[in-house]
């Protein structure tokens, strides 16, 4: 097999400072709460130490993003583009710095931060600017909610900051944002950028924390708006705390999708769409492809590509260009793939992995490929959340679509089929807020995505996306 040279990006492009406080105000402030450390998880080094916000510093926040409302509501949509088109240049200009501390903290290969993430970033900025100045034709009424309490998850750190702060500020809504505590280094870079590009002092804040921070941005009374992604578990909580309150809400939550391969399917495209689906980011994604669906007249013939494939995967150091499947985020969450994964073992399933060596320092987690899986298992119904396959077979169509739908879960699916009359009909009675014709984890900024069942509900993206951020049109009761 060819042998690639390392080729690692530079860290020197990025200016890691040793502790970084709360975003509060247009200014970046102490926190009261114990501070934390952020570290990179390919390496296990410290990074830097972050403000850990109590509920009192949230409640600065959420004063200074109440007290920013009046005239960043007020003010015409035409001039709230020209701050976020501000910001979308400063990111494309900064686009390799970001990319590179999104990998340190994260731990996902360059090439994904730096040619996907980086990318899509910029663009739902772009989007979203071009729609603050035209929300009559949207649909959904012009008058903002009030304060968006945002809360986002670790596995894309800084696209789901730009799915979540771009609508709410095209909308006229101001922002409280809590990143993941293990992942805060590019949001507070952020933070950087919208001083840079002037924003009013208040409309963006950024605080920082665990669970706790989390839960007071969530439950502060003078908070309009909640938007979370993460867990099913954590979700159902949000929901329970915020029932009766009036507060708006989405939620994109867990999924188990399937990837359904018919006998007709472009078998070497569909295995890249397989590896794709669920060994992009180390499986640390929503909606990956965790379920391989096969019809089982070609089963052993896509399962042999497939394996074939899975040992061209380059498993390493994150910053190398070179490298496919990077660290597992932390500790906890590789954690939880083992036990999942040695849970599959013991429920009769068989499991494979490629040959490859694992670092001795960092969380690592290499490509597996269960068979032999029953719906029953557990692997075949928890989000594992990791670079973890399970392989399941149909003879019918019927019997395809009956397996995808037997999950509690309901983000994405994908369709591998040479047949548009068979695509259209399983893509019909797939309960999947996104399905994907012939490829898989495409996204853009025009479309909506978002789940049904216990992977929550509200869209992100597109027009569909700007409902969860306005009023319609009916004088709201002050606060």
């Amino acid at each position: 097999m060819f042998e690639y040279a390392p080729a690692p990006e530079s860290r020197d492009v990025v200016d890691i400072k040793p502790s970084y406080g709360l975003f509060v105000n247009g200014e970046f402030v102490d926190g009261s709460g114990t501070a934390f450390k952020t570290i990179n998880p390919a390496s296990e080094e410290k990074l830097a130490e972050i403000a850990a916000a109590s509920a009192a510093d949230v409640d600065l926040a959420v004063q200074a993003a109440r007290k920013a409302f009046t005239t960043w509501s007020a003010m015409p949509g035409a001039e709230r583009a020209k701050y976020l088109f501000r910001i979308a240049r400063i990111i494309q200009e900064r686009s390799r710095e970001l990319a590179v501390l999104e990998s340190l903290d994260n731990g996902k290969p360059i090439r994904e931060s730096r040619d996907v993430d980086l990318p899509l970033v910029a663009a739902h900025f772009f989007y979203y600017a071009g729609w603050a100045d035209k929300l009559e034709y949207a649909g959904y009424g012009t008058r903002p909610i009030g304060v968006a309490g945002q809360v986002i998850p670790w596995n894309f750190p800084l696209l789901m900051l730009a799915w979540k702060i771009a609508p709410a500020l095209a909308c006229g809504n101001t922002v409280v944002l809590k990143p993941a505590e293990t992942t805060p280094l590019t949001a507070l870079l952020f933070a950087e950028i919208c001083q840079q590009a002037d924003l009013p002092p208040g409309v963006v804040n950024i605080v920082t924390g665990a669970g706790e921070t989390g839960a007071a941005v969530v439950n502060h009374p003078d908070v309009d708006k909640v938007a979370f992604t993460g867990s099913t578990e954590v979700g159902r909580l949000i929901a329970r705390s915020v029932a009766g309150t009036g507060k708006k809400v989405t939620l994109e939550l867990g999924g188990k999708a399937a990837n359904i391969v018919y006998e007709d399917a472009a078998l070497d495209q569909a295995v890249e769409g397989i590896v794709n689906g669920i060994f992009f980011n180390q499986g640390h994604v929503c909606c990956a492809g965790s379920r391989l669906l096969v019809q089982e007249s070609i089963a052993a013939e896509l399962l042999d590509s497939l394996k074939r494939r899975l040992g061209t995967l380059r498993l390493g150091d994150p910053l190398d260009k070179n490298t496919d499947i990077g660290a597992i985020n932390s500790a906890a969450q590789l954690a939880k793939i083992r036990e999942l994964s040695d849970a599959g073992e013991q429920e009769g399933a068989e499991r494979w992995s490629p040959a490859c060596a694992i670092p001795d320092r960092g969380f690592w987690f290499p490509p597996t490929v269960f068979t032999g899986v029953a719906q029953s298992h557990r692997i075949a119904r928890e989000e594992i959340f990791g670079p973890v396959l399970s392989v399941l077979t149909f003879r019918t169509p019927g019997e395809a679509v009956e397996k995808a739908n037997n999950t509690p879960f309901g983000l994405s699916a994908g369709v591998w089929t040479e047949k548009a009359s068979l695509m259209l009909w399983t893509a019909d009675r797939l309960r999947a807020g996104v399905v994907w014709s012939n490829t898989f984890n495409r996204f853009d900024p025009a479309s909506p995505f978002g789940g049904y069942k216990e992977s929550g509900y509200g869209r992100e993206g597109g027009r569909h996306g700007l409902e969860a951020y306005l009023a319609g049109s009916a004088p709201r009761e002050s606060r």
